[in-house]
């Protein structure tokens, strides 16, 4: 009976592993909460990841990311996106603005220094 209460656990825990690590997790795309027709412009906390993690911006309209760190760690200190040549600092407990080029449109994805958290800005 332990052995089958064991294997029962160990069978659990692994499909919890993979389903976490490899399975699709979808989040909701958030457009700029403020625009204008000259400005556009979204918040993003970062608190153990980034929220929301996909923003969607309108073409042609200067846009910018306001990153709040919550999140002491230090991975998630820094935002880097690699498409757009942008490589930013986020001091913790601040505000922090990034300006986005979307002049062209496509998805232009972001990370966390380390590379382990993963956002996506999609300009259309």
């Amino acid at each position: 009976m332990t052995k089958l209460l064991v294997t029962l656990i160990a069978a659990m825990a692994i499909g919890f592993i993979a389903w976490w690590f490899f399975g699709k997790h979808t989040t909701a795309a958030v457009s700029a909460d403020q625009v204008t027709a000259d400005k556009q412009a979204v918040n993003v906390a970062v608190d153990g990841g980034y929220s929301p993690s996909t923003v969607v911006l309108k073409q042609g309209v200067p846009a910018q990311i306001t990153f709040n760190r919550k999140d002491p760690s230090t991975c998630l200190e820094q935002v880097v996106f690699p498409d757009l040549g942008i490589n930013e600092f986020l001091p913790k407990g601040e505000n922090h603005a990034v300006t986005i080029d979307t002049s062209r449109p496509g998805e232009y994805d972001y990370a966390c220094g380390m590379n382990m958290f993963h956002g996506k800005v999609i300009v259309k």
